[in-house]
């Protein structure tokens, strides 16, 4: 099964390596993917950095396409905002959205992903 692995992931791995030993094996088994919107996130952290070389390797990851269906979107917004889940941001819910679409499991260290399983069928990876 693909990971897609979320910016949270990415920018620790880049920062501090905390949790490198996990995406390394990931990467090394070939299972990593991406999607736009990480890629939007990532990018201009990166460009700031001058790790235009880091960003050259992030486009040669498969990267999902984005399917958006805005009914499902806000179905998961509602379902959230039902459950007492504020503040879930459009972003995480696409790539919420794309992972599913995918039969993709999430690698996040953000815990909205967390909370959103209460209320949305996703696949987390621990």
């Amino acid at each position: 099964m693909s990971v897609l692995v979320d910016t949270s992931v990415w920018i620790d791995y880049f920062r501090s390596g905390n949790n490198s030993e996990k995406l390394d094996f990931l990467i090394d088994e070939n299972l990593v993917v991406i999607n736009e919107i990480i890629l939007a996130e990532l990018a201009p952290f990166l460009k700031v950095r001058n790790q235009r070389n880091i960003i050259k390797l992030l486009y040669h990851i498969q990267t999902l396409n984005l399917e958006i269906d805005w009914d499902q979107i806000m179905e998961f917004q509602f379902k959230c905002l039902k459950g007492g889940l504020n503040g879930m941001g459009i972003p995480d819910l696409l790539i919420a959205q794309n992972a599913q679409q995918n039969r993709c499991e999430i690698y996040s260290l953000d815990r909205h992903f967390t909370l959103m399983k209460e209320f949305v069928a996703l696949d987390l990876l621990r």
